[in-house]
C-alpha cells in the first residue's frame, strides 16, 4: 500500500506541536521560592507536632515506593495517588524540589493511609484522588499550611481545601502583634482589603498581611468592606 506524503507530512508536523505544547506545560504557573534547607534539618516529629490529627479516616494503605512530585506519589497495591485538593509547582519550576522534598520526608518507603475521595474516586489520568495521612496528621493540609502547595479544589470532592489552607497552629506562619502593627498601621479591630483581588481579610489573616501597600486598603467594620464590593476571605472567614 503506498503512503500518501502529505499524509506524513500532517502527521509529523501534528506530532511536533503535541510534543512542543506538552513540553510548555506550566500547570497553574504556582511556585514558591522556599529552600529545601528549611526541611533538611528538621525531623518528621519536629514537623508533626505542630498538626492536630486528622479526621480523614484510612480507607486504604500501603508502601509509598515512589514520590513523583509533591502531589503525586505511587502506592504499592493502590497505584499512582494524586493529593485531591492541592497543587505544588510542577517539575523543573520553582519550589518543586522543597514540595517533592517535604512529601519524600513523610512517604518514600513509609506506610501511608489515604482516604479516598468518595465524590471522585479518580483523576481524568486515571490516578487515585485521596488525602494522603502520615502518623494520624493530612498531608495536603500540611502542604497548604507550609506554603509548598496551593488550594486546588475541582467539584465535586468530599474534601474542602479551604478549611485546611486555615491550618492548624502558628507554625512559623502568622504574625506577632508587633508585626501585624507594623505591617496594617491600625488596631487589631481592623480589615485589610485587597483592590487587586477585591476581598478582604481579618486583620491577623496571613494572607492580608501578603498585601502590598499599593493594593491595601483598610476598613474599620465588615459591613463597610461589604459595601464596597469587597468579598470576605475564604480562608480567615471575617
Amino acid at each position: 500500500m503506498k503512503i500518501n506524503k502529505k499524509f506524513l507530512l500532517v502527521i509529523f508536523i501534528f506530532a511536533i506541536a503535541t510534543l512542543a505544547s506538552v513540553a510548555a506545560y506550566d500547570g497553574t504557573g504556582f511556585m514558591h521560592n522556599i529552600p529545601t534547607s528549611k526541611y533538611s534539618s528538621l525531623s518528621e516529629s519536629d514537623i508533626l507536632a505542630n498538626y492536630n490529627d486528622t479526621d480523614c479516616t484510612v480507607e486504604a494503605s500501603g508502601i509509598c515506593t515512589k514520590v513523583v512530585d509533591g502531589d503525586t506519589i505511587d502506592v504499592e497495591g493502590v497505584g499512582k495517588v494524586r493529593f485531591v485538593g492541592v497543587n505544588t509547582p510542577e517539575r523543573g519550576q520553582n519550589g518543586s524540589d522543597t514540595s517533592k522534598y517535604f512529601v519524600e520526608k513523610f512517604c518514600l518507603n513509609k506506610e501511608v493511609g489515604l482516604d479516598i475521595d468518595d465524590s471522585k474516586h479518580e483523576d481524568n489520568y486515571g490516578r487515585t484522588l485521596a488525602v494522603v495521612i502520615v502518623d494520624g496528621k493530612n498531608l495536603n493540609e500540611m502542604l497548604l499550611c507550609e506554603d509548598l502547595a496551593e488550594i486546588m479544589y475541582i467539584p465535586p470532592s468530599e474534601f474542602n481545601p479551604y478549611l485546611w489552607e486555615n491550618g492548624t497552629t502558628d507554625y512559623q506562619h502568622f504574625a506577632t502583634s508587633a508585626t501585624l502593627n507594623q505591617n496594617t498601621g491600625d488596631d487589631s479591630g481592623s480589615y485589610i482589603g485587597n483592590s487587586n483581588s477585591m476581598k478582604f481579610h481579618a486583620s491577623d489573616c496571613r494572607y492580608g498581611l501578603k498585601v502590598s501597600d499599593s493594593n491595601k486598603v483598610t476598613f474599620d467594620s465588615r459591613e463597610d468592606a461589604i459595601n464596597q464590593g469587597y468579598k470576605p476571605c475564604k480562608v480567615c472567614n471575617p
